[in-house]
């Protein structure tokens, strides 16, 4: 067999980055890399050297001889390990002398190297022979008077050829035509600046850092970026003088945030171009220049955290719309796999080289970046979606993190000692049924506790014991009521110390908790949360829902909450133009009820709740590619049953299995797939030839565009909702975003008006074929305000 593409195609840069390391790499037209390995081994012991062979490849323990020893890499329980074997080692491990393992391999044949050997006789059968008759020469000179069975005798027998052969292809040649002078193999100078940007731009970037080339000043290929202009350096610049020189210009600005005041500015490095100016918070009229910066709309503003720079900036009541640029947002956009948007790692992928500036500066780095991203961007025709979209939003949750949420900490912990005594209660009843104390915690003990001393059915066992996730406890739940009260007893600590500790460890003095929410994050374009994720929240058990009792609107205030009904269901419709789906929004039916109705085949009024909630299984999982299998155990029917649910629903609405077929194939051929606003996500996996990881990548085709475009609709609707509200000069603000849920706290005079501006801007943010529908709430805790 030639070797797979996926390693073939590496071949060629894993080449280039051993040359710029320094390393000579022998080739040898006819002979494998073993013969070269064998040929230098040889070489060495001549010469006198002593040599190592590092390998995962048992064949070259052959080689071992008083001069040569073999350090074998392998994976044991995960970790990594080195074995070094000499000839005492392979003595001990396998009982003969290191040319003898040619002999075993002949009689026992190796399918990975395509080795016949002899036919029925396996490791065992060879090692024995040779342990006892010492080479396969020796074996078929004296076959007749050995003593071995005599079935034995006739495999030997029949085999001869077979194993001379199979002799022939193991043995390691030692005289591979390459050059023999050792010398020539000692590694030269690295050259770290081509290393550098070979091994950014495959994005290896921990690898950069292991082999200490973080400092390397990249090598560029592309000599029209390294332009002639060296950039002028002011550190103690006439801040009087400073913004007539910036008028009308685009500035690069790299600001600080006060590490101890979050309300200002430390430092501020600004680069109009020419010059580079360094400003600091000891300088007099700083923060009028500050002021005067963002005032001044002439000025375009290019930085790499925007939303750090409006939270500054709305604790000090500064209005600003010139920031037109964000390095870390276009990056994003350009790559939302990575996880690095730093200037440093964005200039090693890109092969940017700084400017010349007399003094080490920042952004004689960020501007040529910025401008390369600006282009990519332009090439790519996401610049709408940078400034219409991701631009405006940073605004917006900045001001949503400066706003937080207000809980009422003496409830979650009243509500916390509750959980306490239920977890108390559920582990004592435990204990009772099983007979005696254990850690539940533990899979190990409770593995112990459910499959030996009470005997339920157990799936296979593992080295670390019995499985117990939540899949295995589902199944045995029919043959135990202890099951159920394990279940409930993991879901009571979790909520315990998952939320009611972690959200009473993270409310700021004034009372509320300010989440951070993360623009770069996700692959599919949603925002995230952090510190605390206030996404999941839980929803689905009634003791989870409780949460939201805590989240409560300011003395005065209410809620104000609203979210999308089934938009993803309304994106497919409209992306996939599908008749029937669309026919069943625009006349305001029942969705799942509907889609009952026609794969049953019987008049809505008969639907079933149960129909109806199988439909909603298939309704949502066929997004997601769902097959027939989980379907099945999803609603708890037979795989055929499930298997044709989705040929009927996708008879039904052909438009969707076109799409879903569509998008794959198109998704194959440009390498990325698109939502309605030209948010990409790059899918390699599509060109896999390992089944899980392209089905993986077509699962993902058929997904994206429609969860990224609902998430790039919900994008539009905070920044309108936002722009609305202080228009109209509303106290009412967005305090919070949950997947397709928005909540504004509001005076209790605004809350009708602000209930009627969140369901318009939600509803009229994107124009579908079919309408977008949002209800508002209104309540004093997010559990009353929840539709």
């Amino acid at each position: 067999h030639g070797m797979p593409d996926e390693l073939a195609s590496q071949m060629e840069p894993l080449k280039e980055i051993l040359k710029a390391l320094g390393y000579k790499i022998v080739t040898c037209e006819g002979f494998e890399a073993d013969d070269i390995l064998g040929t230098l081994a040889k070489e060495c012991t001549d010469k006198g050297y002593e040599c190592v062979i590092a390998t995962g490849d048992r064949d070259s323990l052959q080689l071992v001889s008083p001069s040569v020893t073999v350090r074998i890499a392998s994976t044991k329980f995960g970790k990594p390990e080195v074995t070094l074997y000499d000839e005492e080692k392979i003595m001990e491990v396998y009982g003969v002398a290191p040319a003898q393992l040619i002999d075993i391999k002949a009689i026992q044949g190796d399918t990975s190297d395509c080795i016949p050997g002899v036919k029925g006789i396996g490791e065992k059968g060879a090692k024995e022979l040779v342990a006892k008759y010492h080479d396969l020469d020796y074996i078929y000179q004296h076959l007749e008077e050995l003593d071995i069975k005599p079935a034995m005798k006739k495999k030997l027998t029949e085999g001869r050829d077979s194993a001379y052969m199979s002799r022939m292809l193991g043995t390691i040649s030692t005289e591979a035509p390459i050059d023999r002078q050792i010398d020539s193999y000692i590694p030269s100078a690295r050259d770290e600046g081509e290393a550098a940007r070979l091994l950014g731009r495959l994005e290896m970037f921990k690898l950069i850092e292991k082999l200490g080339l973080s400092g390397a000043p990249i090598k560029t290929e592309k000599t029209e970026q390294i332009s002639h202009k060296t950039l002028d350096y002011d550190s103690a610049p006439d801040i009087a003088e400073m913004l007539p020189r910036l008028h009308g210009k685009t500035v690069d600005a790299l600001f600080t945030v006060d590490k101890l005041n979050k309300d200002s500015f430390s430092e501020i490095e600004l680069c109009d171009g020419d010059c580079v100016y360094l400003l600091n918070s000891f300088m007099d009229g700083f923060s009028d220049f500050c002021r005067g910066l963002f005032e001044d709309n002439t000025i375009r503003l290019r930085t790499d955290d925007s939303k750090a720079v409006y939270s500054v900036l709305e604790k000090n009541d500064i209005e600003c719309d010139n920031i037109v640029f964000d390095l870390s947002l276009a990056a994003y956009l350009l790559n939302p796999n990575s996880s690095d948007y730093s200037v440093s790692m964005l200039a090693k992928e890109y092969e940017i080289q700084a400017l010349p500036c007399q003094k080490e500066c920042q952004t004689a780095l960020f501007s040529p970046l910025a401008d390369r991203l600006v282009s990519e961007i332009e090439k790519k025709q996401q610049s709408k979606l940078l400034s219409d979209i991701e631009l405006p939003l940073s605004r917006v949750l900045a001001s949503m993190e400066n706003a937080g949420f207000k809980v009422n900490s003496d409830s979650i912990a009243k509500y916390g000692a509750d959980l306490q005594q239920d977890a108390e209660r559920l582990k004592k009843s435990i204990y009772d049924r099983v007979g005696y104390e254990f850690n539940i915690n533990s899979p190990k003990q409770l593995g112990v506790a459910l499959f030996e001393k009470l005997g339920l059915p157990a799936k296979k066992k593992t080295k670390s014991g019995y499985s117990t996730n939540a899949d295995v406890l589902e199944e045995l739940r029919r043959y135990d009521p202890v099951i159920d009260e394990i279940l409930e007893y993991r879901t009571v600590t979790k909520l315990k110390s998952t939320y009611c500790d972690g959200l009473l460890k993270v409310i700021q003095p004034d009372g509320r908790i300010h989440t951070s929410f993360r623009q770069t994050e996700t692959r599919t374009g949603r925002i995230s949360s952090t510190e605390p994720n206030l996404q999941n929240i839980p929803v689905r058990t009634q003791r989870g829902r409780e949460f939201r009792k805590f989240f409560a609107a300011e003395h005065g205030c209410v809620l104000v909450d609203a979210d999308y009904s089934q938009i993803e269901l309304r994106v497919l419709a409209h992306i996939a133009d599908d008749k029937n789906m669309t026919e069943a929004f625009i006349t305001g039916q029942d969705i799942h009820r509907s889609t009952a109705a026609k794969v049953f085949d019987m008049p809505d009024e008969f639907v079933t709740s149960e129909m109806r909630s199988r439909a909603k299984a298939v309704n949502f999982g066929i997004v997601y590619g769902i097959s027939a299998f989980s379907l099945s155990k999803d609603i708890g029917v037979t795989r055929k049953e499930a298997d044709k649910y989705i040929k009927d629903y996708l008879a039904l609405y052909s438009g969707i299995d076109n799409y879903m077929k569509q998008t794959v194939e198109q998704a194959k051929k440009d390498g990325y797939v698109t939502t309605m606003f030209g948010r990409r996500r790059y899918l390699p996996e599509l060109l896999s030839s390992n089944f899980t990881t392209r089905s993986f990548g077509e699962r993902v085709a058929r997904n994206m565009p429609i969860q990224g475009t609902a998430a790039d609709i919900i994008k539009i609707a905070m920044i309108r909702v936002y722009n609305r509200l202080k228009k109209e000069k509303m106290k009412s603000r967005l305090i919070l975003q949950v997947h397709d849920e928005l909540i504004v706290e509001s005076p209790e005079n605004e809350a009708q008006k602000a209930a009627k501006i969140l369901s318009e801007e939600m509803q009229n943010a994107a124009a579908l074929s079919v309408p977008l529908t949002a209800d508002a709430g209104i309540g004093k805790t997010w559990y009353e305000a929840k539709v």
